[in-house]
């Protein structure tokens, strides 16, 4: 099993910024990707940001050259820098990860919300 925490979400107004940080706990040692989802309200949750243990990323088109994903394998930790706000970038914001054998997790999710 593997528990993630996220930490990071907040209300900040269009424009600026902020940095979510989710730590993962318990059996890590085959964790291959990290990455983050979103859900707006009313919407099906999709994919923002993902890594690979190897740093390999990828991006959903909305957030390419805003957003920035990025991994501390040490500490098990996977971070996603958010620049240049939207309003429509709000959300809740979660935390998955997907081991070598196919595990998958999420969080409990983070909300974002960016005022116009």
């Amino acid at each position: 099993q593997v528990q993630l925490v996220e930490s990071g979400g907040g209300l900040v107004q269009a424009g600026g910024s902020l940095r979510l940080s989710c730590a993962a706990s318990g059996s890590i040692s085959t964790i291959d990707v990290m990455a983050w989802y979103r859900q707006a309200p009313g919407k099906q949750r999709e994919v923002v940001a993902g890594i690979s243990r190897s740093a390999t990323t990828n991006y959903a088109d909305a957030v390419k050259g805003r957003f920035t994903i990025s991994r501390d394998n040490a500490k098990s930790t996977v971070f996603l820098q958010m620049n240049s706000l939207k309003p429509e970038d709000t959300g809740l914001y979660y935390c998955y990860v997907q081991k070598y054998n196919g595990a998958r997790y999420w969080g409990q999710g983070t909300q974002v919300t960016v005022s116009s």
